[in-house]
């Protein structure tokens, strides 16, 4: 299975030096809680919680917070760290929970979708003024001139800050998982791949996965 991505010349133009990565992971069971799960996720919890560690962490994040303020929005990751440090990773299914572990530990944004629901192509790219995206639970998604943007060939799929639509939602029986996962300015691209691996090595681990690949680009 081949992924074919690429960033449009808008992108690149106002984000040279920005990296987004791809990792995807074929023929998944996207089971509720398996044998050694939870030993697992405790595991990288503990390691999340080291207090150098989680001050990177809380650092990257920040950056990602100060970013989303630009343009307007409240970035979901602070939340998301304060409730990791307070209560652990939530439990959803394996492949949302793998998302979470890999936002968290690595302190980056990453989104968790179904592989064979985008349509053709798959490009970063920025929005122009009031596109719409169909976002999860069927609300409107209207974009500002600039955001970044994913698309597929039928359109957008995910906008940066406000979110990943509905059509590419992992469901009980996706069986190819895509993670995918922005850097922002300030934020290096190794940092990255460190949440795909954690993601790509969980599903394979866990999920029964074959991990395609990881890429940075």
């Amino acid at each position: 299975m081949t992924i074919n991505f690429s960033k449009s010349s808008k992108y690149i133009a106002s984000y040279p030096d920005v990296a987004f990565g791809l990792t995807l992971i074929s023929g998944c069971r996207n089971f509720f809680n398996p044998p050694g799960f939870d030993q697992y996720k405790r595991k990288l919890l503990r390691k999340m919680r080291k207090r150098v560690t989680l001050a990177q962490i809380t650092e990257r994040i920040e950056i990602y917070d100060s970013f989303f303020k630009s343009f307007g929005y409240e970035c979901p990751l602070p939340k998301h760290l304060k409730r990791t440090i307070n209560s652990g990773f939530p439990r959803y299914n394996l492949m949302v929970d793998a998302h979470f572990m890999a936002e968290m530990c690595a302190g980056i944004l990453v989104a968790v979708t179904d592989f064979d629901r985008f349509e053709g192509k798959l490009t970063l790219d920025l929005a122009e003024n009031g596109e719409i995206c169909r976002g999860m639970g069927e609300r409107d998604i209207r974009t500002k001139e600039g955001e970044i943007v994913f698309r597929d060939e039928k359109g957008i799929v995910c906008v940066l800050c406000q979110g990943a639509d509905e059509k590419t939602r992992v469901q009980e029986d996706t069986q190819n998982v895509l993670f995918y996962t922005y850097a922002v300015p300030g934020i290096d691209g190794h940092y990255l791949k460190e949440g795909l691996n954690i993601a790509s090595e969980t599903m394979s681990e866990f999920g029964e996965g074959n991990i395609e690949g990881v890429e940075i680009y």
